[in-house]
């Protein structure tokens, strides 16, 4: 049996390390951004955090134009340790893997006109290779389900997460990252009946990110998807000004059950 894991994440704005409520971003202007936490560290600084406590597989998210120095930076800092995301396209998918990147994270450039294009994550993922790729399902709610949303989250697009979406999209790429955009960065829950969802659906990892308050939401989101969704814990985190996270937790809960998942997989424990 597999747990729930801690992901960490390095969300950039304008350059610098931040936290920002997800539904607040709109293009070309900051008019209206609600933003919770600007750090004064690098981006580099928290690179070297995540690969000294051994955390692979975070996020670093370029929101917006001026941020690939600092993407960069934090990939030179841990090599293959982390995933890049935010303008990810197939003319540049290459050279972020060739950065450093361990994955790119790809969103936007397959929904052309707000319409998913089949043929460009094919494209993509037969350039790259599938074990490289991972589709942002960065969704709003939207009647009784969940509509992808493009473009910092203001644009819906015309495909809703289903067990045949998924399934369909699963076949070209490694990883799913799914940010619930109407709870992101208000630290007031999680969207339970989402990472529920998640985990009777999908065939490969995904992680989860929005709305995490405590470290008792990795324990939620594990009970909730069987283990088989990764949580993101970004305004909350103590290392982003938070109250509600201490980081060592997070590092402790990764340890815990990643002994617990190794005794578990143990024939002669089994036996």
């Amino acid at each position: 049996m597999t747990h729930s894991q801690f992901r960490p994440c390095i969300d950039l704005h304008d350059g610098q390390v931040k936290q920002i409520v997800g539904g607040s971003l709109h293009d070309n202007s900051n008019k209206g951004l609600l933003t919770n936490f600007v750090s004064t560290l690098s981006s580099a600084h928290y690179a070297q955090l995540y690969r000294d406590h051994e955390l692979p597989g975070g996020h670093v998210i370029m929101l917006g134009p001026g941020n690939e120095h600092a993407a960069i930076d934090a990939l030179r800092t841990w090599p293959q340790g982390l995933q890049v995301g935010g303008g990810i396209t197939i003319d540049n998918a290459q050279l972020w893997l060739e950065r450093g990147a361990s994955k790119v994270i790809v969103t936007s450039w397959l929904f052309p006109h707000g319409e998913f294009s089949a043929d460009r994550l094919k494209a993509l993922s037969e350039l790259i290779g599938k074990d490289r790729l991972v589709v942002d399902l960065s969704c709003r709610r939207h009647g009784d389900g969940w509509v992808v949303a493009m473009d910092r989250w203001q644009t819906l697009t015309d495909m809703r997460i289903t067990g045949e979406v998924i399934r369909m999209l699963s076949a070209f790429c490694s990883e799913f990252l799914v940010h619930a955009a109407d709870v992101e960065g208000l630290c007031q829950g999680i969207d339970e009946l989402l990472v529920e969802t998640l985990g009777k659906i999908s065939p490969i990892p995904v992680t989860y990110a929005g709305g995490a308050s405590g470290v008792s939401d990795l324990e939620l989101v594990d009970r909730l998807s069987g283990g088989r969704v990764d949580l993101t814990i970004g305004s909350a985190l103590d290392i982003f000004g938070g109250k509600g996270v201490a980081f060592s937790e997070c590092v402790q809960w990764n340890k815990t059950r990643s002994s617990v998942d190794l005794i578990s997989l143990d024939p002669a424990e089994n036996a």
